[in-house]
């Protein structure tokens, strides 16, 4: 960085704390503006790097650089973000411990694309290896998809983040990457409904329309047309030429299926957003007693078939409301939609960052934030991220404090109190319990009546009437209410004055929806909506928290964990507001200055001394300036260091000497180092040239003579050096000609006996086919015939590889066989018994495998076996096996929940605590008959059972080995016939649909629907887990029946 300062006229200072008047805004700005146009756009504040939107792309940004800024010393390369990234990571290396960079600023200083820059500064410098390689892919792919679900183009930005965003990158002891956190805070729902002029909708919506294919549309009932949806042209700017919607949704499918995104959750999720803009479109009309009745009810359809898949009667919610409270309660629940699904993407995309590996992780954070806002007119969201802001830029000072007096109390400087502004004032008033203005404003949301936006301005006005910071409409003198509307008020805040229309305060901090909704949407089908409006959410009965106050908690939150990290940042700054290259707005920057508290920490970092560096680094640099230094010195750094000064004529209170650095106090100091050290150069190779002169020259030559002396002696050093790297370059060639000799020699000898001519070759031939069988093992040792085919000079593997498979197979089953304790020879033994009954025979017999037995599915099963009432059949024998199912009556198939317990005496169906039917084994028969059954207190002639089970491979496997039943388990393929009653008789048929199900068809038949498309394994639902008389999967429309009698 110091020799940088000898331009310092043309480009500025690299660090502004080496700026002469630290206090005038106006050197600040000159310095940042000579910078920018030069295209150096990024500064220094000490350890803060100011960043400038350049509107163009810069050729800084490439492995060349990346590999230049790594591993160096913070303050020896121009500024650049990847040297704080660097510094982050090799202090994070150093001291063990966690780092986070904040980067802030307003919308469309750089902010997103800063921190790209970060995260992909890391995936270059950590170690590769495929494991870390795809956490890498998957960190860099998680912003494509976060941008385009919570993005959107404003007026100031077309990619404007419109939530905040924390991750943390976690690395291991061997400082790679593997694995991330987010965090997202305060997604700005209210533009899913609404969007300004100038603006648009968050971005999925139009990459959908604009790049989905002609398939997914139709399934999805859209059109590729914005203008046909509601919510995508209040903005009037659908299209927006610096955008490429189709090519942004190719990034955002890729990226989805890397961060392992399951078809079913792309596909759910992208019904979800169709379903916000059909309902979008949703309309209502006023019936003859003024309430609100759907004018398009195809919309209603697309909702209820196919986006959120619930049945379109579930949908028809009857509330007296009037059509602005229909509307109201539309786009509250479009807003929850599309709030929630963002939430489930977040927690998805953590599920796949997830690190499995317990051992302790240092992690470096990135939390890019919602800069300080202030718009024509400001509304809650602006309130929430200043609140935001104002809390940032109180721990953005105490930090700044708490390292500069850190580092005084290390280097055992004697630390000097700097005024600055507390800004401690201003958070109280905004969060301060039972007074601040978000406690006023809950309570208004809370209290019983009619509570409006005036109400909690006038609340707000007697509680804060004085304060300094704060002021209305009614409390002002007579020049501000002229720049103030009656439902105004104004907080004065570290970055300036700020005017918020209470206008929607209420409404957006209740963000109600109405519990009736609520329960439409558990009734979906659609996992995700299902996992978004869960049956454990609270009911109306307590009230949920508002949403200033889950957000004061959040941010609560993201304090502490800011606390316990070291911190760093990055101030982004927009030169314009016409995203014009070159352009330097003196007013703006200005503006951005004053907010981002770019003066406050300046001050912090001059309160003291400018300039900091260790020992051992000035010294190298400025030893030429000082005889006794210069060209080694002896002693230590120090006192190098401080010969040095005292040569230079440094006054004491211009300098202090630390335990491992020099402090100068001011600027100017410096710059007089550097301009004698940039003489000293010059001087120094004159110097140079006249001891070679004086060296050769011992009998005073002329002139002409030294010179032809001169360029003898360089062209001999030439001579000398081309002719050392000639020969390299021909024992390098020589080298490579006995190698491809050998190499060929030993290719032609490849099949004669081994020997000295074709060792090398034949050791190369194993070499080879050893790393190609790496890449082509197969699956599993136990199949024999994928190994790749050895070459012929390694006949004996030919020989020996099935010789060392039978060796690992018999050692295999010795090991497990000796492993085996008693209960799993029992469990295997029922797995083999299961084998022989249903392998070859049931189509989804192989998926039942791997699933273990138990003895009991119920959690108390000998509580069900104790009746209510005493009874002259009451169970006898030992418990041996217990499950919960579904029995179907025979006459109307009503289903009714049962539990069936087996004994070794006979079977019993339960419900609850009362025993309902009692089955003799020796009664189970695999012929046609009837069956006594046992009910209440006499007998009876019945049918067969028609049972579902869950289990049905463990439940039959049982009920065939301790009834000893084997053969009365049949596979029948198609209808299945049973008795209803003794000569009369009824069916069960299987066919496919569009939902699962069992009912009653018009023929009197049990139909069981399986689902099209479903695989034959599936386990979404209890339908399609089989029904027993026994009847199996409906999916395999084939049955396993026990015939009784």
């Amino acid at each position: 960085m110091e020799g940088a300062l000898t331009a310092r006229d043309r480009v500025g200072v690299q660090d502004l704390v080496l700026l002469e008047a630290h206090t005038s805004e106006t050197a600040l700005l000159d310095n940042l503006r000579k910078r920018f146009h030069e295209n150096l756009i990024y500064t220094y504040i000490g350890t803060l790097l100011v960043s400038l939107n350049p509107y163009k792309e810069l050729d800084t940004y490439s492995k060349k650089h990346m590999d230049t800024y790594m591993g160096v010393n913070f303050f020896e390369l121009p500024p650049h973000i990847y040297a704080l990234a660097d510094n982050v990571f090799r202090t994070m290396l150093s001291e063990f411990n966690n780092h986070f960079i904040l980067i802030s600023g307003e919308s469309g200083a750089g902010k997103t694309e800063t921190s790209k820059k970060v995260l992909q500064y890391y995936a270059v410098s950590c170690p590769n290896t495929s494991l870390l390689d795809n956490v890498r892919d998957r960190l860099l792919l998680s912003n494509p998809v976060l941008e385009a679900f919570g993005n959107a183009k404003t007026l100031k930005n077309d990619n404007s983040s419109r939530f905040g965003k924390y991750m943390d990158i976690q690395f291991d002891h061997q400082v790679g990457a593997v694995g991330g956190h987010i965090l997202s805070y305060l997604l700005e729902k209210s533009r899913v409904v609404h969007q300004n002029h100038g603006e648009r909708n968050f971005h999925i919506f139009y990459q959908l329309v604009a790049g989905g294919d002609d398939e997914l549309l139709r399934w999805l009932g859209l059109e590729r047309n914005c203008q046909n949806y509601s919510y995508l042209v209040q903005g009037d700017c659908a299209k927006v030429t610096s955008i490429n919607d189709k090519s942004n949704w190719k990034i955002v499918r890729s990226a989805l299926s890397i961060i392992e995104f399951s078809e079913k959750d792309v596909e759910q999720l992208f019904a979800i957003i169709a379903s916000v803009l059909h309902l979008g479109n949703v309309k209502f009309a006023t019936d003859a007693l003024g309430y609100a009745v759907l004018k398009n009810v195809p919309e209603l359809h697309w909702l209820s078939t196919v986006r959120l898949n619930i049945h379109k009667r579930c949908l028809q919610v009857y509330s007296p409301f009037a059509v602005d409270h229909a509307l109201y309660a539309r786009d509250a629940l479009a807003k929850a939609i599309y709030g929630r699904t963002f939430n489930w993407l977040v927690n998805k995309v953590n599920e796949s960052l997830a690190n499995k590996d317990s051992s302790r992780k240092t992690v470096i954070g990135l939390l890019d934030i919602y800069g300080f806002e202030v718009f024509h007119v400001n509304s809650f969201e602006q309130f929430c991220i200043n609140y935001c802001n104002e809390k940032l830029q109180q721990l953005f000072i105490q930090l700044t404090l708490k390292s500069e007096q850190e580092e005084y109390q290390m280097e055992g400087i004697e630390w000097e109190p700097v005024p600055y502004f507390n800004n401690k004032i201003i958070c109280d008033l905004v969060e301060e319990k039972h007074r601040g203005i978000i406690s006023v404003l809950d309570e208004e949301c809370l209290r019983p009546g009619e509570a409006t936006d005036l109400t909690f301005l006038e609340k707000l006005e007697e509680k804060m009437g004085g304060h300094p910071h704060f002021v209305t409409h009614k409390l002002a003198d007579q020049k501000t209410r002229k720049t103030m509307q009656r439902g105004d008020f104004r907080l004065l805040h570290y970055a300036g004055e700020v005017t918020y229309c209470v206008v929607g305060f209420l409404d957006k901090n209740n963000d109600l929806l109405y519990r009736n909704v609520k329960e439409v949407m558990r009734q979906s089908k659609n996992t995700i909506i299902k996992h978004c409006f869960p049956y454990t959410e609270p009911d109306s009965k307590k009230r949920p928290e508002t949403v200033v106050t889950q957000f004061k908690g959040s941010l609560a939150g993201l304090t502490d964990v800011l606390m316990s990290k070291e911190p760093w940042y990055v101030r982004c700054i927009k030169p314009n507001d016409g995203k014009k290259a070159g352009r330097f707005d003196d007013v703006l920057v200005r503006h951005q200055v004053k907010y981002l508290g770019l003066m406050e920490h300046l001050r912090v970092r001059r309160a003291g001394f400018a300039y900091r560096r260790k020992y051992d680094i000035f010294l190298a640099r400025y030893k030429p300036l000082c005889p006794s230094t210069w060209p080694k010195w002896k002693g230590s750094a120090s006192e190098g260091v401080l010969c040095l000064v005292k040569h230079l004529g440094y006054k004491p209170n211009e300098y202090k000497m630390g335990r491992t650095k020099i402090f100068i106090r001011h600027p100017k100091t410096l710059f007089a180092t550097e301009d004698a050290f940039e003489l000293c150069k010059h001087d120094l190779g004159g110097l140079s040239f006249c001891l070679f002169i004086k060296a050769i020259n011992t009998d005073f030559y002329s002139y002409k003579t030294v010179k032809k002396l001169f360029t003898a002696t360089a062209t001999r050093i030439q001579n000398c050096w081309r002719g050392m790297m000639a020969r390299k370059e021909r024992d390098k060639r020589a080298w490579a000609v006995k190698v491809i000799k050998r190499f060929i020699k030993g290719f032609m000898m490849r099949n004669q006996p081994a020997c000295s001519d074709n060792t090398e070759y034949l050791a190369f031939v194993r070499q080879n086919y050893l790393t190609r069988l790496k890449g082509n093992l197969p699956k599993t040792l136990l199949d024999k015939n994928s190994w790749p085919t050895p070459p012929p000079i390694m006949q004996e593997v030919r020989g020996t590889l099935p010789f060392y498979l039978r060796f690992y197979y018999t050692s295999m089953v010795l090991r497990n066989s000796l492993l085996v304790v008693e209960d799993s020879q029992i469990y295997l033994q029922f797995k083999a018994l299961t084998s022989s009954m249903f392998k070859g025979k049931k189509e989804n017999y192989p998926f039942s495998v791997c699933q273990p037995f138990q003895d009991t599915r119920i959690s108390n099963p000998h509580h069900r076996l104790t009746p209510l009432t005493p009874s002259p059949w009451q169970p006898s024998g030992s418990l041996q096996y217990s499950v919960p199912l579904v029995k179907y009556d025979r006459n109307g198939f009503r289903p009714r929940l049962r539990q069936l317990i087996l004994t070794q005496a006979a079977v019993y169906l339960v419900e609850e605590a009362k025993i309902k039917q009692r089955i003799d084994f020796n009664s189970l028969k695999g012929e046609m008959g009837t069956v006594e059954i046992k009910g209440g207190h006499q007998l009876c002639c019945a049918g067969d059972l028609i049972l579902q089970c869950d289990y049905l491979f463990e439940a039959l496997t049982k009920l065939s080995h301790i009834g000893n039943k084997e053969s009365c388990i049949k596979v029948v393929q198609g209808s299945v016939r049973f008795d209803i009653q003794p000569g009369r008789e009824g069916f069960i048929d299987f066919k496919s649909g569009q939902e699962s199900m069992i009912y009653r068809s018009k023929n009197g038949h049990l139909m069981v629907v399986r689902m099209n498309g479903e695989s034959h394994h599936s386990s979404c639902t209890p339908i399609r887990r089989g029904i027993s008389k026994l009847i199996d999967s409906p999916v395999s429309q084939e049955s396993t029946r026990t015939r009784s009698r």
